[in-house]
């Protein structure tokens, strides 16, 4: 079979199923895993296919940012289970960081309750919800996202720099197995990343449905945090790509 034939019949069976595997169409071409992986390569490059690890998946448009309240309502239980996750992990003393976002806030409503704990956070609805608890509420200040209640910009990195937290829950747009972490905008991107270095442990606290998706700014690689926190709903394959990446990888089957 031809170079050209190969990679047509790669991406018939793109189209069909949604990803292919490299071990299977080192069957289905019979030819060896170097030859399929040159072909998936040269695809990708032609913006045809999106490498995975073991294999491609047909391109995903870039996801960009949505407004609170086109979030609040979407994938509410899976956000609702990550959230009793991550509050486990919580101990009496900590310093937390809760980056912006509606599974952080789910995680802010079942931290509500608890004393002796300080919450530093970038998210206007997460202090909000926190004004009549015990805890003590850090906000960071900067710009405020329309429609989002987000705040970033060159003064919460600042004061960022500035402190040292036991543990942060981070959101993304998009998780990638090449890719890495990312967010919808440079500006997003650039905070997440002052609060990966401001803290001791990283806990990415995203849905399954965010993951093998792109979007346009680069937060962190996959392995560089600590673990991932994540649904029921995440399937086996995806499973055992980011089990690979990450230390920890919880909320799953």
């Amino acid at each position: 079979m031809t170079p050209t034939l190969r990679k047509k019949r790669i991406l018939e069976e793109l189209l069909e199923n949604g990803k292919v595997e490299i071990l299977d169409l080192v069957d289905l071409l019979e030819v060896s895993a170097m030859t399929v992986r040159r072909d998936l390569d040269e695809l990708e490059k032609q913006k045809k296919l999106i490498r995975t690890h073991g294999g491609a998946t047909i391109p995903q448009a870039i996801i960009a940012e949505r407004s609170y309240s086109e979030k609040i309502s979407e994938a509410h239980l899976q956000k609702v289970e990550i959230a009793e996750i991550a509050v486990s992990l919580v101990k009496d003393g900590m310093r937390i960081l809760l980056d912006s976002g509606t599974t952080t806030l789910e995680i802010a409503r079942r931290l509500k309750s608890r004393k002796n704990l300080t919450i530093v956070t970038n998210d206007i609805k997460i202090a909000a919800e926190l004004i009549d608890s015990q805890l003590e509420v850090i906000l960071l200040g900067g710009k405020v996202q329309n429609n989002v209640g987000a705040v970033f910009g060159s003064y919460a990195e600042k004061m960022l720099k500035d402190i040292h937290v036991d543990i942060l829950f981070l959101g993304a747009h998009a998780v990638h197995s090449t890719l890495g972490i990312m967010s919808a905008t440079f500006e997003k991107a650039a905070i997440k990343k002052e609060m990966i270095v401001a803290s001791e442990s990283v806990y990415l606290t995203v849905d399954a449905q965010k993951f093998e998706k792109k979007a346009f700014a680069k937060i962190a690689d996959v392995d560089s945090i600590t673990g991932i926190i994540t649904d029921q709903t995440m399937s086996n394959d995806l499973l055992e790509i980011y089990g690979e990446m990450s230390t920890f990888i919880k909320g799953v089957k």
